[in-house]
C-alpha cells in the first residue's frame, strides 16, 4: 500500500515516504546559511543563501534495495556491484550521473512527484543543519563519528557502512559525512565567483563533470567537511560514490 499523505500536511522534521520501496524523505527547516568556506579556493567565496521554500532530502543514502526496486520495474537497467559488502541497507553505489537520472525518472514518474539530485547549495545547506564549522558537530572530526579514512571506525579505509551507522545530525539526516561521495546536480566550476545567490543548481560550467560532496570512507576527513567540494566525470562510477535525493514539496 502506499504511503499518501498531503504535502500541505508536512512539517520541518516530518519524515515520511511516497511509497513502500520509496526512499525515507526528511522535511528541513527553512533559514540562511553559507555556503563554501575560506579553506580551500574552489569553496569561495562565502555565500549566505537564504533557503525559504521547504523541501526534503533522503534521510539516507538510497539504498542497494531501493534500486532493485527500479530494476525489478525495468525503470534501471544497470546492475550495480556490490563489491562483496552486502546490499542489506548499503548504500547504492557504482552508479554514474546518467544511472542515477534513471532512477530520478522512474520514481518521479512511480509516485507522480518531483524528485531530482540536491543542488550543492541545498546538499551543503543539509549537511550543515545551522552549523558553521566543518562538520556538524565540531570544526575536528574526531574519532569513530565520520566513516573516512583513519577516522576509527570499523569501515574506514575498507569500505561503505550500513546506512544509519553513526549519529544523524540535528536535521535527522545520516552519513552526509563520510561513508560514501554523494552527486549533486551542479555542473564542476573550479571555485564560486559568479556563482548563484540563490539555491538553485549552476548548470552552466563544464558538465563534462559534476559536483560530488560529502568524503567517503575511502578518503581522509577534511574531503567530509561540509564545505569541501570535489568533480567526477559524470560517466564515471565509484564503489564511494552514492547519492540521496530531494523531493520538492507542492505546498499551497
Amino acid at each position: 500500500t502506499e504511503i499518501v499523505r498531503s504535502d500541505n500536511l508536512l512539517s520541518p522534521g516530518d519524515i515520511f515516504r511516497d511509497c513502500d520501496e520509496c526512499p525515507d524523505m526528511v522535511v528541513l527547516p527553512s533559514g540562511e546559511s553559507i555556503i563554501g568556506s575560506k579553506k580551500h579556493k574552489s569553496e569561495m567565496p562565502i555565500r549566505k543563501i537564504r533557503f525559504a521554500k521547504l523541501f526534503a532530502i533522503g534521510r539516507f543514502e538510497v539504498l542497494h534495495s531501493e534500486w532493485q526496486d527500479c530494476v525489478n520495474q525495468n525503470g534501471c537497467n544497470h546492475q550495480p556491484d556490490d563489491h562483496g559488502w552486502g546490499r542489506n541497507r548499503m548504500p547504492v553505489m557504482n552508479v554514474n550521473y546518467g544511472m542515477v537520472q534513471n532512477f530520478i525518472d522512474w520514481i518521479s514518474k512511480k509516485t507522480k512527484k518531483t524528485y531530482r539530485l540536491p543542488s550543492e547549495a541545498e546538499w551543503e545547506y543539509a549537511a550543515r543543519a545551522g552549523s558553521a564549522t566543518n562538520f556538524w558537530f565540531n570544526d575536528s572530526v574526531g574519532i569513530g563519528r565520520v566513516n573516512c579514512r583513519k577516522c576509527g571506525t570499523p569501515w574506514s579505509g575498507i569500505g561503505n557502512a550500513p546506512v544509519g551507522s553513526f549519529e544523524p545530525n540535528p536535521w535527522g539526516l545520516y552519513d552526509m559525512h563520510g561513508n560514501a561521495f554523494e552527486w549533486v546536480e551542479d555542473c564542476w566550476h573550479k571555485n564560486y565567483y559568479n556563482a548563484p545567490k540563490t539555491r538553485e543548481a549552476w548548470v552552466n560550467g563544464d558538465c563534462r563533470y559534476r559536483v560530488i560532496k560529502g568524503g567517503s570512507w575511502y578518503y581522509y576527513s577534511r574531503m567530509a567537511r561540509s564545505a569541501n567540494r570535489q568533480k567526477n566525470l559524470s560517466q564515471l562510477k565509484s564503489y564511494w560514490l552514492s547519492f540521496r535525493l530531494v523531493r520538492e514539496l507542492n505546498k499551497d
